[in-house]
C-alpha cells in the first residue's frame, strides 16, 4: 500500500508509531520487556508489512505467503503488535495487555505454535537468521517440485547487532550466500548499541563488507526514512540470485526524549513520565492501548490486502489437477503418503529375508534407501561428513546448489546453522528434512536442537560415532555426556538403535513424529542382526521392550542400548550357561518408554535386580538400576585405541556384566 494509497489523514509514520505506542504500552503494563528494538524498527516494519510483505491476516497458513521472521525475538512487541493492528484474529487486544503474563499469546520471545502468524520461534541471537535460510531453501526447493505458480515467495528478516555477532548467524550468512538465495531479505537493526552499551566496545567489523564477501547484495540507508527504506527493500527485491542485507541505521528507543540511542532502553520499561513524554514527541494523543479509528482501519486494510492474492493462489492451486493438487497439499499439511506404511513393512522383511551385520550408521542408510524414494518431501545433508554419517542414498543424489535445487544440502562444517536451517526448512513446511553430523558435535547444535523441541518440529538429526566405539580419533571425538544431556530435553525423541530392525524402526519412529524432532544415535562399528520376528510390530515404539526372556524366572534383568545390546545378549548367554536366568531388555528410545503405562514400564523391568550397560555417560541410569554401580559404562572421557581395546581397558564388556549381574544376586553391593 502506497503513501497516496493511504487514507489522507494517515501516514506510514502514523502506522509506525501505532507499533511504537503499543510496544510501549505493553512493556509498561508488563514491568518489563524490550521496548528500544519496537520503537526503532517501527519504520521498517511499516514499510515492510504495509508496501511489500505478501500475506493474508485472516489466513495466517497460507502456504505462499512471505515468511517474516524476527530474529531478534527479544523486540517481540514489535511483532505482536502487527500481527494486533493488521488483524490477526487471536491477537486481541486483550492478548497486548497480556504481554508476557500466563496464558497469553505474547510470550517474551515469539514462539512458534504458540501465536498464529510467528513463523518460527526466536529468541536465541542468530538462530533467525540461520532458521530464515533454512525457509528460503525449502521455497526455492518447493517451487522446483511444484512451479512458481504455487511457490513464490520470499523470507524477510528483522535482525539485530547480536545476530550478526552470534557464530551461527555468520554461518548462515555464509551459506546464504554460497548457495544464493535471493529471496532471502535481511533488514538490520544498525543501532549501534548492545545490553551493555555501545557496540564499539565489542564489534568494530564492516558489516556489509563481510556480507559483500559472502556474496550478498548490501545497502545502507535511513532507517527513519520511509521512503528510502521502500526503496531499498524495492531494489533487494530485483536482485535474482543473491540474498539481501539492508542496513538501518536506526536509533533505539526513537522517540524517546532521555533514552533514546542508550543502552537504557533495550531491556527495560521507560517509566510512566518518559513513556508520556515520548508519546508527545510523537504526537500521539490517545489513550493506553488505543489506537485511533482512522490508523487502525488503515492497519486493517494492510492485514487484509493479500486476500486476493491468496484467492488467486488458491484458483492456480485449484486449476493444476488433481495430482498435484493433493499432492502439494499432503505436504504442506505435513502428511506421508498412503502407501508409507506398506514400504516400512517391505523394507523390515528385507531385512529379516536377509539379516546383515553392520554399523547402525550403515543400518541407518539402508532405512533411507528404502523411505527417502517414496518420501520426495525428505531433504537430506551433512556438515561436511557425508561419507561418514552415510546420509545421502540415490533418492537424494541430487545437490542443492546456486544452480541447482536438489535434495542434498552441503552444509560445509556448519553443524550449528545446518541444525537451526533445518528447523526452518521443518517451520516452512513442504519438506522433511534430515542432516547429519558427529553425535560429539551434537553440542555445537544444541540450541538448535533444543528450539526444534520447544517449537515442535519434524527435524531429525543423524548423530554417528555414537560412543568410545568410534576408537582412534580419541576423546575429543568420543562423546560421553552428550546422550544424557539429550535425553534430559523435553519433547525430544533420542534413539540409540541396535542393530538394523531397530534403526528402520528409530527412522519410521521419526518420521511420524510429526511434532517433535528426533535425534538418532548412530554406531560406527559393526554390530549383528538380533531381531527376527515377523509379526509387524515396531517394538521400538514403546522406547524398550524384553529383546531376549529369561528361561525361568528371572534372577536379573540387563538393560542396554545401541551396541551394547549385543554385548548384554552374550553375558545373558554366559549367565544362561551358569543356571542364572537372565534377561535382556533393549531400551533404544527413554523418552518413549516413559510415556508408556506404568504396568507395561513394569513388565518390562521386573522385579529382578537390575544392569546397564551403554558405553556412554552412567549419568541418568539410577532411574531404572540402583546405583551407579550397576551400570556398565564411562566415569569420565575416552582415550584413542581401537575401540576393542578401549571396550577391554574401560570394563565394558561381557565379563563386567556377568560379575556384576552376580554379585547383585548374592546380595553384595
Amino acid at each position: 500500500m502506497r503513501e497516496e494509497e493511504l487514507t489522507a489523514a494517515v501516514s506510514i509514520r502514523d502506522l509506525a508509531n501505532a507499533i511504537r505506542v503499543l510496544s510501549i504500552d505493553a512493556v509498561e503494563a508488563a514491568k518489563s520487556g524490550h521496548p528500544g528494538m519496537p520503537m526503532g524498527m517501527a519504520d521498517a516494519a511499516a514499510v515492510l508489512f504495509g508496501r511489500h510483505l505478501k500475506f493474508d491476516s485472516s489466513e495466517p497458513g497460507w502456504p505462499d505467503r512471505d515468511r517474516f521472521v524476527l530474529s531478534n525475538g527479544h523486540g517481540s512487541m514489535l511483532l505482536y503488535s502487527l500481527l494486533h493492528l493488521t488483524g490477526y484474529e487471536d491477537m486481541t487486544i486483550e492478548q497486548v495487555r497480556n504481554f508476557r503474563q500466563w496464558g497469553s499469546k505474547t510470550p517474551g520471545h515469539p514462539e512458534y505454535g504458540h501465536t498464529a502468524g510467528v513463523e518460527t520461534t526466536t529468541g536465541p541471537l542468530g538462530q533467525g537468521i540461520a532458521s530464515a535460510v533454512g525457509m528460503a531453501i525449502a521455497e526455492r526447493r518447493l517451487s522446483t517440485e511444484f512451479g512458481a505458480a504455487l511457490v513464490d515467495h520470499r523470507t524477510y528478516v528483522f535482525c539485530g547487532d547480536g545476530c550478526l555477532m552470534e557464530g551461527v548467524g555468520q554461518e548462515a550468512a555464509s551459506l546464504a550466500g554460497h548457495l544464493q538465495l535471493g529471496k532471502l531479505i535481511v533488514l538490520y537493526d544498525d543501532n549501534s548499541i548492545t545490553i551493555d552499551g555501545s557496540t564499539a566496545i565489542a564489534f568494530s567489523e564492516d558489516v556489509l563488507a563481510r556480507f559483500d564477501a559472502y556474496g550478498w547484495h548490501t545497502q545502507r540507508v535511513d532507517g527513519h526514512d520511509p521512503d528510502a527504506i521502500d526503496a531499498a527493500i524495492s531494489q533487494a527485491k530485483t536482485e535474482g540470485s543473491r540474498p539481501s542485507l539492508i542496513a538501518l541505521k536506526t536509533i533505539i528507543g526513537y522517540g524517546s526524549p532521555s533514552r533514546a540511542g542508550t543502552s537504557s532502553v533495550h531491556g527495560a520499561p521507560l517509566g510512566a513520565s518518559e513513556a508520556a513524554a515520548t508519546k508527545a514527541v510523537y504526537g500521539w494523543t490517545a489513550d493506553t492501548f488505543e489506537i485511533p479509528a482512522p490508523i487502525l482501519k488503515t492497519w486493517r486494510e494492510v492485514g487484509a490486502k493479500g486476500a486476493k492474492a491468496r484467492k488467486d493462489w488458491q484458483a492456480r492451486l485449484e486449476a493444476a489437477g488433481a495430482d498435484v493438487r493433493s499432492e502439494f497439499e499432503r505436504r504442506t499439511a505435513g502428511s506421508l503418503p498412503a502407501r508409507y506404511e506398506e514400504a516400512v513393512n517391505a523394507a523390515k522383511a528385507k531385512l529379516l529375508d536377509k539379516p546383515q551385520s553392520v554399523a547402525t550408521r550403515k543400518a541407518s542408510q539402508i532405512a533411507l534407501e528404502a523411505l527417502t524414494e517414496l518420501l520426495p518431501e525428505m531433504i537430506g545433508g551433512s556438515a561436511d561428513l557425508t561419507h561418514s554419517n552415510l546420509t545421502r542414498v540415490p533418492a537424494v543424489d541430487s545437490d542443492f546448489t546456486a544452480a541447482a535445487s536438489g535434495r542434498y544440502v552441503s552444509y560445509g562444517v556448519r553443524e550449528f546453522a545446518m541444525a537451526a536451517a533445518m528447523n526452518g526448512m521443518a517451520a516452512h513446511g513442504g519438506v522433511i528434512p534430515y542432516g547429519g553430523t558427529f553425535l560429539v558435535f551434537s553440542d555445537y547444535c544444541r540450541n538448535a536442537i533444543r528450539v526444534a523441541a520447544l517449537m515442535g518440529v519434524r527435524s531429525i538429526f543423524v548423530m554417528t560415532h555414537d560412543s568410545i566405539g568410534l576408537g582412534e580419533d580419541g576423546p575429543t571425538h568420543q562423546p560421553v555426556e552428550h546422550l544424557a544431556s539429550l535425553r534430559a530435553m523435553p519433547n525430544l525423541h533420542v534413539f540409540r538403535p541396535a542393530d538394523t530392525i531397530e534403526t528402520l524402526e528409530c527412522w519410521d519412529l521419526a518420521i511420524t513424529s510429526k511434532n517433535t524432532p528426533s535425534v538418532l544415535a548412530l554406531s560406527r562399528q559393526n554390530v549383528p542382526q538380533l531381531r527376527a520376528q515377523r509379526d509387524g510390530i515396531n517394538r521400538c515404539a514403546r522406547g524398550a521392550y524384553v529383546l531376549r526372556e529369561a528361561s525361568s524366572e528371572r534372577a536379573v534383568t540387563i538393560i542396554a542400548t545401541g551396541t551394547e545390546v549385543a554385548l548384554a545378549i552374550q553375558a545373558a548367554d554366559e549367565l544362561e550357561a551358569r543356571n542364572v536366568p537372565a534377561a535382556v531388555v533393549s531400551m533404544p528410545s527413554w523418552d518413549l518408554f516413559e510415556q508408556q503405562p506404568k504396568d507395561y514400564r513394569s513388565s518390562v523391568l521386573g522385579n529382578a535386580p537390575r544392569i546397564a550397560v551403554e558405553a556412554l555417560s552412567k549419568f541418568g541410569w539410577t532411574r531404572y538400576v540402583d546405583s551407579e554401580d550397576d551400570v556398565i559404562g564411562m566415569s569420565g572421557f575416552g582415550a584413542s585405541a581401537p575401540a576393542e581395546t578401549l571396550y577391554e581397558q574401560f570394563g565394558i564388556t561381557g565379563d563386567a556384566i556377568v560379575t556384576r549381574a552376580l554379585a547383585r544376586i548374592r546380595g553384595k553391593q
